[in-house]
């Protein structure tokens, strides 16, 4: 049945859809980018209730004045832009090792067939707790501490786990390890990256 377990976000998604229309924009969006302010303010009062926003709008009134000589530029022209190639490569290379990563992992562990669902389980599991923990710790530590300990969080485990596939052949229960080394990588690169 892990078919219908993995099709279940599928019908997250259906549900958010139906139910998305009825939502109001972002206020900062609203105001920012389609120059709407009393829009921002009725979307406000629909997600926060009634009261006073004028210091939430003054705030947004000068991110405008800040970002007002900022471009804002779609995926193309992103992508066309010299200055963030290499940002773009790096963060294409570690989202392709990801995948590469993770598929000879399962591959060299040698897991029995009835196991990989549990494994894909697990994996979204650990997805979902570095979610968690992260948006509960960003504002105590800030992004540069995160990013900074996520990185080194990576590097150390993906050391143990290089050592942990060299050594499985040797030592059978070294498989294991590589699997739990995977879901700690990934709670690491949610935490940081």
């Amino acid at each position: 049945m892990w078919n219908v377990l993995l099709s279940f976000s599928g019908l997250v998604a259906l549900i958010q859809l139906i139910f998305l229309p009825f939502f109001p924009e972002s206020p900062p969006y609203l105001l920012l980018q389609k120059e709407d302010k009393a829009g921002c303010l009725k979307a406000m009062k629909q997600l926060w209730g009634e009261g006073n926003y004028q210091t939430e709008l003054d705030d947004l009134m000068k991110e405008k004045a800040v970002t007002k000589g900022t471009k804002i530029m779609n995926v193309l022209e992103v992508l066309r832009e010299g200055s963030v190639h290499p940002q773009l490569c790096t963060m294409l290379l570690l989202l392709l090792s990801l995948q590469l990563c993770g598929l000879k992992i399962f591959e060299t562990a040698n897991l029995q067939e009835s196991i990989i669902p549990y494994v894909s389980l697990g994996v979204s599991i650990s997805e979902l707790i570095s979610i968690i923990f992260c948006s509960s710790i960003i504002d105590r530590f800030g992004r540069r501490a995160l990013l900074c300990g996520g990185y080194l969080l990576m590097a150390l485990i993906l050391v143990l786990l290089e050592t942990s596939l060299l050594l499985s052949d040797q030592f059978l229960w070294l498989r294991y390890c590589s699997v739990i080394l995977i879901f700690l990588f990934i709670i690491a690169y949610g935490l940081g990256p």
